[in-house]
């Protein structure tokens, strides 16, 4: 379907957005239309309705729905942007990378600028000005008048809670039932949220450490929780000191903070380290060239180019970054002392330093006034998206809000995680809309 590229001119271009649809058969039980989002910004949508599917969300849910799936602007189908990365470029992807100290900082600084100078110079037909949150949210309401609904629902995880919630401000007169997942606390990824990495890597954390000290005999991590903790801060020092090939301590503290996510990837992890620990560095250069999934360095497009790309765009033109590199090296010693796992990491500089296209428009302001329709779904420990974050939506959305916290340590709980309570939860709200309460979930 088509939507303008700029809003502000809606007789203007357009660009052509593909959604996907899996409809209900049951026309006595249909309630409308669910908008879906997976997160990102720049995650591809479109298979998401059989992601749901596949992973057993309730027939009662089935019925209710129309589950509509897109790829959102900018992303896969949907009018794709591309600053056109490689392989050979190294570009480190949507975390910014460890740093060691302030000189660390103004080296990425200058990496950083590159990237934004890359995107400017490959953005030869001006879309990637228009590719937002703010907008996005507008095609969700272009897209239910185009189905013909006078409301339309909305699950999003991750930073589709950031998309939830503006298209839940922008909109309230039209939007029914809302749940937003793993949550962001704002409607964008803005430096702040990008900077809670740290602090959900310090949570989540223990939770792997103390699963590895119960498989010592296997993995020889640590006997204790802290034996485990100490052995990934002496990995990580080895690797800045003596790098393997495509694994220096950077990228090993990138890799553990992305094996915290779920509780299903802590062997994988568990491997790797048990590789390093032991020096087995062809056993290392292994797992992750198998992980990774990426061939020898070349300068051949990388297949995240586009997401990568999506993702800045979205990220940059969303919010105001600060431009001063100093800015950035405080942050980083701040954060290397509040949250040592990974907290230099997150509070690390991006592209969105440097950004010549954004913000294009004033980030959107969370709305409390409006239907009593968003319940917030959070887990305790989510390495992403710490618990701060749904508090912060419980706080700011007030009585539009309610907040379902699960004793749990993913990353998604509403079908994307194991918790039966929370399970529950989500589909009596979806379905029946209730009980619209604060909820707390305990461990399965």
């Amino acid at each position: 379907m088509p939507v303008p590229l700029d809003y502000r001119k809606p007789a203007g271009t357009t660009i052509d957005l593909t959604i996907s649809r899996i409809a209900s058969v049951n026309p006595q039980k249909r309630r409308g239309v669910l908008l879906l989002n997976p997160g990102g910004p720049g995650l591809a949508g479109l298979d998401m309705p059989a992601q749901l599917v596949n992973r057993g969300i309730p027939a009662s849910v089935l019925d209710a729905y129309d589950l509509i799936g897109m790829d959102t602007r900018g992303v896969g189908h949907s009018a794709p942007v591309d600053c056109k990365f490689t392989v050979e470029q190294g570009y480190p992807g949507n975390v910014p990378p460890w740093a060691k100290d302030s000189a660390t900082v103004t080296s990425d600084a200058q990496a950083a600028r590159s990237v934004a100078e890359q995107c400017a110079a490959n953005d030869t037909d001006g879309r990637m000005a228009h590719i937002s949150t703010a907008n996005t949210a507008r095609d969700l309401d272009r897209i239910r008048v185009a189905l013909g609904e006078e409301k339309a629902s909305f699950f999003g995880l991750s930073y589709g809670s950031a998309l939830g919630a503006a298209y839940a401000s922008m909109f309230p007169a039209t939007t029914d039932r809302v749940i937003i997942d793993s949550n962001l606390g704002d409607t964008a990824l803005t430096r702040a949220a990008l900077r809670r990495f740290g602090l959900g890597a310090e949570q989540a954390f223990p939770d792997f450490t103390r699963w590895a000290a119960d498989r010592h005999t296997a993995y020889g991590l640590g006997r204790t929780s802290k034996e485990v903790r100490n052995t990934y801060f002496a990995i990580g020092e080895q690797l800045d000191r003596e790098p393997i090939p495509g694994l220096d301590g950077r990228v090993f503290r990138q890799f553990t903070f992305l094996g915290l996510y779920n509780d299903t990837t802590y062997p994988l992890l568990a491997q790797l380290w048990q590789s390093l620990k032991a020096s087995d560095e062809a056993a290392a250069k292994r797992l992750m060239t198998t992980r990774a999934g990426l061939p020898a360095p070349n300068a051949q497009p990388i297949p995240s180019s586009n997401a990568f790309s999506a993702f800045l765009a979205v990220t940059c033109n969303d919010s105001e970054w600060p431009g001063s590199v100093e800015a950035y090296q405080r942050s980083v010693a701040e954060d290397r002392e509040r949250y040592p796992v990974f907290g230099a990491a997150s509070g690390n500089i991006n592209a969105c330093a440097f950004w010549p296209l954004g913000p294009s428009e004033p980030q959107v302001k969370i709305n409390d006034r409006g239907p009593a329709n968003i319940l917030i779904m959070q887990n305790r420990r989510d390495a992403a998206t710490p618990l701060q974050g749904g508090q912060i939506y419980r706080r700011e959305f007030a009585d539009r809000s309610r907040l379902v916290t699960v004793d749990d340590n993913r990353h998604g709980v509403y079908v994307y995680g194991g918790n039966a309570c929370a399970l529950s939860v989500g589909t009596a709200w979806l379905v029946d809309g209730e009980p619209f309460r604060d909820t707390t979930c305990p461990a399965s």
